[in-house]
């Protein structure tokens, strides 16, 4: 067993399904593990933080093997491995942690103080984040396997509804980790800034929490409209009308309890002519507009220390023209950061098992071969109301 193959980065808006090295059990630096595994790759998915890479937004140079969302079988175990044995379905989350740090130890694993010599936090195929192998690919490497693996319980159930499943490694909880931070609750209004997966992750979450109302919000109308067939509110902000107005008309009132941010650094201004220019810093301040005051604005969009692709100067260094003194009058709550999975992909798992989450349906889950993930990737990007997984194997088409 010695071939392998992964979806490489090749530079701006270009990817390629290439021969890569089988894995082994080392870490980026080559030291032999004894704590990781090797999988066999189920599903791996194409996630819009994927884009900003293949944009050319980041410092990734080519030849980065992409892909931080996984779900696979163990096909070998490491000498200090002792919960998992081959065979063994397993959801990996996208932070790499040791569990051995403070940070980890406080389930603060998305900033893992051990996995990244450049600073904290590590994920699979990720510019600046360790150097881990991604797992668009045959076959993977996952280090602490003990610590980082979620087994999925009753193989068949879970193969049956490995669509779902496959989003525990990033969206559905990045998306569940921005509505609990923005403080969703029974009876809460809403809103979701960005209709793309981890959008509608969110949306989903905060529905399943309880919200009364949750509203997306975007710009794109077929991602719009795709969020309203599965039940949620709308509001289009290519139209001239501002937001707060728009909130208004659904719920007499032009203000939200709670509020998401799910589109990150590469935000577009609202209005008919804004769409066509980015403007980094616009939902960040809408959402505090629109967020009744102490509310609490939870961030998983992806904010980058630096977007060397940015038209703005002060972007490009990684800083946003803020109207921090707004959210500083309404005594709002800001949290940020990459999503420590851990926290929740188990009572996630649960409610998927159980069916009290459809998230595959919710996000637009369409599979395709490892081949076509270039198409994936274009289409994707061209903004269609689909999560692309990736499935290297034929492993579904099998099940």
């Amino acid at each position: 067993m010695s071939d392998n193959r992964g979806v490489v980065y090749i530079g701006p808006g270009k990817v390629d399904v290439q021969s890569i090295p089988f894995p082994k059990l080392e870490n980026p630096q080559g030291r032999r593990i004894g704590h990781g595994v090797l999988l066999k790759v189920i599903t791996t998915n194409i996630c819009g933080s994927d884009q900003h890479m293949v944009r050319g937004r980041t410092s990734a140079l080519a030849g980065l093997v992409l892909g931080h969302e996984i779900t696979g079988e163990v096909i070998e175990i490491g000498s200090d491995v002792e919960n998992f044995k081959v065979g063994d379905l397993a959801s990996v989350p996208f932070n790499v942690a040791c569990g051995r740090c403070r940070t980890c130890k406080e389930q603060d694993t998305g900033v893992c103080l051990t996995v990244n010599p450049s600073r904290a936090g590590g994920a699979y195929g990720y510019v600046d984040m360790g150097g881990w192998v991604g797992g668009q690919a045959d076959y993977v490497m996952v280090p602490y396997a003990d610590f980082n693996l979620l087994k999925l319980p009753h193989r068949d159930l879970a193969m049956e509804k490995i669509r779902d499943l496959t989003c525990l490694s990033d969206i559905l909880p990045t998306g569940y980790h921005g509505a609990v931070t923005a403080g969703v609750g029974p009876g809460s209004t809403v809103y979701i800034a960005g209709a793309g997966p981890v959008g509608l992750a969110a949306a989903a979450s905060s529905r399943l929490l309880g919200a009364a109302v949750v509203i997306v919000g975007d710009v794109n109308p077929t991602r719009l409209s795709h969020a309203k067939s599965q039940g949620f509110e709308v509001v289009d902000l290519s139209q001239d009308a501002s937001l707060g107005d728009q909130i208004a008309e659904l719920l007499g009132i032009p203000e939200v309890d709670c509020a998401v941010d799910a589109v990150g650094f590469e935000a577009r201004g609202h209005g008919h002519q804004g769409v066509q220019e980015e403007a980094p810093a616009i939902v960040l301040n809408s959402l505090m507009e629109i967020t009744r005051a102490a509310g609490k604005l939870g961030i998983p969009g992806l904010y980058v220390t630096e977007d060397p692709g940015s038209a703005d100067t002060a972007a490009q260094k990684g800083n946003l023209s803020l109207r921090f003194g707004l959210g500083w009058a309404k005594s709002h709550s800001f949290h940020t950061g990459q999503t420590p999975v851990m926290k929740y992909n188990r009572q996630l798992m649960q409610a998927i098992m159980w069916d009290r989450i459809k998230i595959a349906d919710v996000v637009g889950v369409e599979v395709i071969s490892l081949n076509d993930a270039p198409l994936g990737y274009g289409e994707f990007d061209a903004g269609v109301p689909k999560k692309f997984v990736i499935d290297p194997h034929n492993s579904l088409k099998l099940a």
